[in-house]
Formats: C-alpha cells, sequence, structure tokens
C-alpha cells in the first residue's frame, strides 16, 4: 500500500534538513512512538496504538539514508507485535523543498502490514495517515519555534521513556468508518421500514 502526504515546517530548507538528521529530536514528535537507541544510521524503537479497547504494542528497528544534494532521506522500517502475531514493515521517503513560508516536506510511504490493522481498507489507513502526518507536523513546528532548527541541546535521552503513549486510532479511524458506512447503513434502515410497512399492511 502506498500513501503520500505533505506538509510544511516553518524553517528554511537548510535549518528543517538539518533538523531531519536529528533523529533524536524528530522521532518523538511522532505520535505513539519512542525511540530506544541510536547507532549511527541504524536505531530501535516502540510504537503503540490503540484501537477501541484493542492496544497493540510493535517494537521495530529501522536504517536511515541521506541524499543530501536532493536533501530527501530514506527510511527502513520493519517490526512486529510484542504480544501477537501481527508485523509492519515499511520504507518511508522524506523529501524536502523550498516552500512560499518555509518547507515543503512530501513524505511517501510504502506500507506492508499484517494482523488486526490490516482489516482498514486504504481509505481509512490512508486518513489515519493523514492526521497523524498533522499530528506530527504541529508537534515538528512546536519544536521548533521552541528551541529552533539548529539547536543542538534539545535533544530527547534516547531510550529515556518507559514507554511510548499508545496513540488512539480507533478514535481517528472511527468517522471514516461511520462515514464509509453511513450508505449501506441508510440502506438496511430504509429495507427494515419497507418491511415493517408491507407486513402492517398485510395484516391490516
Amino acid at each position: 500500500m502506498q500513501l503520500d502526504h505533505t506538509f510544511f515546517v516553518p524553517a528554511g530548507p537548510d535549518d528543517a534538513w538539518k533538523l531531519f538528521h536529528d533523529l533524536a529530536r524528530v522521532a518523538p514528535c511522532m505520535p505513539g512512538a519512542v525511540l530506544d537507541t541510536l547507532d549511527g544510521d541504524a536505531f530501535t524503537g516502540r510504537v503503540k496504538v490503540k484501537i477501541g479497547a484493542v492496544q497493540m504494542s510493535y517494537r521495530g528497528e529501522g536504517t536511515v539514508t541521506r541524499d543530501e544534494a536532493a536533501r530527501s532521506m530514506r527510511l527502513d522500517l520493519s517490526g512486529s507485535e510484542t504480544r501477537g502475531a501481527g508485523t509492519a514493515s515499511a520504507t518511508v521517503t522524506a523529501t524536502l523543498t523550498p516552500g512560499t513560508d518555509g518547507t515543503r516536506v512530501h513524505v511517501r510511504t510504502d506500507l506492508d502490514i499484517t494482523g488486526r490493522p490490516a482489516q482498514f481498507g486504504r481509505g481509512i489507513m490512508t486518513e489515519v495517515g493523514d492526521r497523524l502526518v498533522r499530528q506530527f507536523a504541529d508537534r515538528l513546528e512546536d519544536l521548533l519555534r521552541a528551541n529552533g532548527p539548529g539547536s543542538s541541546t534539545a535533544s530527547a535521552p534516547v531510550g529515556a521513556a518507559d514507554g511510548p503513549e499508545a496513540v488512539d486510532l480507533g478514535a481517528v479511524a472511527l468517522p471514516v468508518i461511520l462515514k464509509k458506512a453511513a450508505v449501506p447503513a441508510a440502506a438496511v434502515l430504509f429495507a427494515a421500514v419497507l418491511i415493517g410497512v408491507v407486513r402492517r399492511r398485510s395484516r391490516g
């Protein structure tokens, strides 16, 4: 499954690119994620998600490859559920280009996921991705405004957190699920009402 998202950060391309080199600062901006270890261009981490009453935790690893000239970075990620058989792998490519009021970041994700989250279709996964990227962009903007893109003192301690706070995908996906179910539900309701009317008339 391929997903595309775009957001803007309030910094020039050079400053934004410097920030994207610092995974220890950028990773905590992603909802539900925590960075455990960072060794050069390799890292490990955890992601916790919640869908209604069901909570899932993933543990995984990844590597980052950067193209300095194109201001593009590629993340190769893989992980599995800590309690379950679900797996997830993704290739995420982020490309930075100059924007009107800062830097435009285009993110392309090639995602392969198994287990319980795989029941969601492309439409729901796209909507979930849109909202998570917006949250990520808002946190990144807060980070830039608070510390500046070139700050070297704001990095979060790697592996310091006991665990990530679960990001509630159920709350994110529910409006989309309801919207997609609205037409079928209306058809079922109409059929039920029609059947009731026919039965009442036949009895009369």
